[in-house]
């Protein structure tokens, strides 16, 4: 585990140490980490899962490296924290293991996980941040007219308006109750 810089700074020659970690073939996979899932540090991280030997008995990933961007997984538990859930940890494992070849058929999925060779990786300097191998998200087909879909977001707007409006009118009348108007 290590911080985000370190898939792609280039300072203290960060980048020549990664270069030959990727050219001796030993980064199997890079996995992506969301801020706040530590509680002593706020900022993302990243896992480097690293091995001598590619080929297991049920796959040859030789020259080739796991990408899984696990950046907007995670639920907050509070402002300061997130944690992954069961089912988050479950996805990247089960991703990782299909790659492998234990379980299930892997496929790249865009926005989420990209199974590159060193020719795209050295094409990208060397650089291992998995947003910029698995891309981004498919988004589903908006098939809403634009009218229609502005009628109905203004007027769900003015119905949040006017809960704000009597909520403020509520939290007046509380604070004056206890001493505290406005």
């Amino acid at each position: 585990m290590l911080a985000n810089g370190s898939m792609s700074s280039n300072t203290s020659n960060e980048g020549e140490i990664r270069k030959n970690i990727i050219e001796a073939d030993l980064v199997d996979c890079m996995v992506a980490l969301p801020p706040q899932l530590f509680f002593n540090t706020g900022i993302p991280a990243c896992l480097w899962f690293i091995t001598k030997d590619k080929k297991n008995k049920f796959v040859d990933r030789k020259g080739k490296t796991l990408f899984i961007d696990a950046r907007n997984m995670g639920t907050m538990i509070d402002r300061r924290h997130r944690v992954f859930t069961d089912d988050d940890i479950k996805k990247i494992s089960s991703i990782y293991h299909a790659w492998r070849g234990e379980e299930g058929q892997y496929e790249d999925i865009p926005g989420l996980c990209k199974s590159s060779d060193i020719e795209e990786i050295r094409k990208n300097n060397y650089v291992l941040t998995p947003g910029r191998y698995v891309g981004t998200e498919e988004e589903e087909e908006d098939d809403e007219e634009f009218e229609d879909k502005m009628n109905r977001l203004v007027s769900e707007l003015k119905q949040q308006m006017e809960e704000e409006t009597k909520l403020d009118e509520e939290i007046k009348k509380n604070l004056e109750r206890i001493g505290f108007g406005l």
